[in-house]
């Protein structure tokens, strides 16, 4: 099957489906972990939404991205777009823990997902996300004021 742009545009499933067939092909432990970080990060704000990006990848968003998650061979991996800026006081944060932006959770076999505390993770993921939009719009509006004060 030819897996490039045209098979996007024609694939009939929306990405709430997608995720819901990624999960089904994932049999063993991996789907099942997919599956209850999914719940917890929908349960933590009724209006995150599900996206489908980079050839194959469940995408969490509102007011930008909050995590994308991708199953590998040894583990299910949750990462956060701005994991850096997030207060991590569960310590849930095991990987990407020296980039500047992104910060991870890798999730293996046997391991017992922190339901409340992947909630308030993702609560803070939303919250720095509507900081830094409202932060955007009165920057960019004082600037263009400051400028034509100048001219």
């Amino acid at each position: 099957m030819n897996r490039g742009q045209d098979s996007r545009h024609k694939d009939p499933m929306n990405p709430s489906e997608r995720i819901d067939q990624l999960i089904a092909k994932l049999t063993d432990w991996r789907g099942k972990t997919l599956a209850g970080i999914r719940k917890s990060i929908l349960a933590a704000d009724r209006e995150i939404i599900e996206e489908w990006k980079w050839m194959g990848s469940p995408v969490w968003s509102r007011d930008g991205i909050i995590a994308v998650a991708n199953a590998h061979k040894e583990k299910v991996k949750l990462t956060f777009a701005h994991g850096a800026r997030l207060l991590d006081p569960d310590k849930l944060f095991n990987a990407g823990l020296d980039g500047n932006a992104w910060r991870a959770i890798d999730f293996f076999e046997g391991d017992k997902l922190n339901e409340r505390a992947l909630k308030n993770l993702v609560r803070a993921a939303v919250d720095y996300n509507q900081t830094k939009s409202k932060k955007k719009a009165p920057a960019g509006t004082r600037a263009k004021a400051h400028k034509s004060k100048k001219t």
